[in-house]
């Protein structure tokens, strides 16, 4: 995913822990977002327990992070807004779930606008006053007799329905997995066959001579149908060194 493609801005209103702040950066950059205003720290900024907390995400994420004294001036740029929030609220404004509101965002960021989600203080959430500068409410469909997500969860969640179709369609791309993940390439899978063959035929196993020649084709056969890693080609070739060893 590129970081420079448009993407919404991440609000934090008045957190109360930097851990929590370090922890809601991390959970953007795991999708790709990087660019985070926060209102009124209770702590003050920076804080080093939120830059221990987020890890790799510190100087993508917090050292760009911008700080301001209120979230009317937070909002500056933003032409449209979602005030996150579990509790139901007396002021009318549209409702969305992630998925709508991902979807919302998408098309006015298309249309050139600038979009950002806003998170309340972790103790009580946003306020009526925070609520009503925004343009719709995002509610995340949770069990009601326990609706409270930890604001590094909330941005996690977020975080994930803005990008999900974005991400690879595996869960590690090819390049990143383990060695023991990787496929077998067909040079791989040609050595095992040989060793095999090889150590077979000076067993005997291909016998009487005239049915050779089937016999090693279908045991090729068998080699090229099998989904093997290269930790399988080489626990396979350790396997037939120690049958073999004298």
């Amino acid at each position: 995913m590129s970081q420079s493609a448009p993407q919404p801005v991440i609000i934090l209103t008045r957190p109360q822990m930097g851990e929590n702040i370090g922890a809601a950066a991390r959970a953007m950059l795991n999708f790709g977002l990087t660019e985070m205003r926060i209102v009124d720290p209770r702590d003050g900024w920076p804080n080093p327990r939120a830059v221990a907390m987020a890890s790799g995400a510190a100087g993508k994420v917090l050292d760009r992070a911008r700080v301001y004294p209120t979230l009317a001036e937070a909002m500056e740029g933003i032409t449209y807004a979602f005030a996150t929030t579990a509790r139901g609220r007396e002021l009318t404004k549209p409702v969305f779930s992630p998925a709508t509101a991902s979807a919302h965002a998408r098309q006015e960021i298309a249309g050139g606008g600038r979009v950002a989600f806003i998170f309340g203080p972790e103790r009580a959430g946003l306020e009526n006053d925070d609520i009503a500068r925004a343009n719709a409410i995002l509610t995340v469909p949770v069990n009601p007799d326990f609706p409270s997500l930890n604001l590094g969860q909330a941005v996690l969640l977020m975080g994930y329905e803005w990008s999900h179709e974005r991400l690879p369609a595996q869960p590690m791309p090819t390049n990143r997995r383990p060695a023991g993940e990787v496929p077998a390439d067909r040079i791989e899978i040609e050595k095992l066959a040989d060793h095999y063959e090889a150590k077979l035929d000076e067993a005997g196993y291909f016998f009487p001579e005239q049915k050779a020649p089937p016999m090693k084709l279908n045991l090729r056969n068998l080699w090229s149908r099998m989904a093997l890693t290269r930790a399988d080609v080489q626990v396979l070739h350790g396997i037939l060194r120690q049958l073999t060893r004298r």
